[in-house]
């Protein structure tokens, strides 16, 4: 224990929370063995910056569940998780497989990350949910729609027209002629999904689904 939390007070001091990220991850089935992940900030920020670029919850969904998949294949470069297949049997027995608690656990360790680094603008995350179906129990990361941030000021070129016209003559209705900035589609605040990794092969995009879809037993069919 001594010797793990030197080497983790190391770790921090060569990465700083202003540079990066160490995020402890789970594998081997239910959390059995844990390996630190090293996320340079650089990286971090991209990312970031790709999930900044868009406009909407739904894109920003579809960009997460991507995002999602490079951290875990950044994750593999550091510990064994690359060997994670999609499900359960494709990689049973190998160092490194990933259940349903390892993929939610995870998966929620690293939207969390995302949102305390501001990446996250139209979701914020929640605890990981459960589905029971006949004897089989699953579980997921979910995140929630939230009322969508205000639209960036964005310059308006008014054409050369309008003014001249303002001033030789009273036809206020020229103005309808400045073109209005683009309105973001509307959202849906509160609408839960869920993020599951568990279904795709490490370093594939995760799977993002309504959460009532899920919970009806929704997702790609693996084992």
């Amino acid at each position: 224990m001594r010797r793990a939390a030197l080497l983790v007070g190391m770790l921090l001091a060569a990465t700083p929370a202003a540079a990066g990220e160490l995020v402890a991850l789970c594998y081997n089935y239910d959390c059995a063995s844990r390996g630190l992940v090293v996320y340079a900030g650089e990286r971090l920020d991209a990312l970031a910056a790709r999930l900044a670029a868009t406009d909407s919850a739904a894109a920003e969904r579809e960009e997460l569940a991507a995002v999602i998949g490079e951290l875990y294949a950044l994750a593999a470069t550091q510990t064994p998780v690359g060997a994670d297949r999609g499900g359960n049997l494709r990689d049973a027995g190998v160092d490194g497989r990933m259940d349903c608690i390892d993929h939610s656990t995870n998966t929620t360790a690293l939207l969390n990350m995302l949102a305390l680094r501001g990446a996250l603008r139209f979701h914020r995350v929640l605890e990981p949910a459960r589905r029971a179906r006949f004897i089989m129990q699953h579980f997921s990361a979910v995140i929630e729609e939230v009322e969508p941030p205000p639209p960036l000021a964005a310059a308006v070129e008014v054409p050369d027209h309008v003014g001249l016209l303002l001033a030789l003559c009273d036809c206020p209705e020229v103005v309808d002629d400045i073109p209005r900035p683009p309105v973001p589609p509307p959202g849906n605040p509160g609408a839960r999904f869920a993020v599951d990794s568990w279904f795709v092969d490490n370093g594939d995009p995760a799977v993002v689904l309504p959460l009532a879809d899920w919970l009806n037993g929704g997702g790609p069919n693996v084992q």
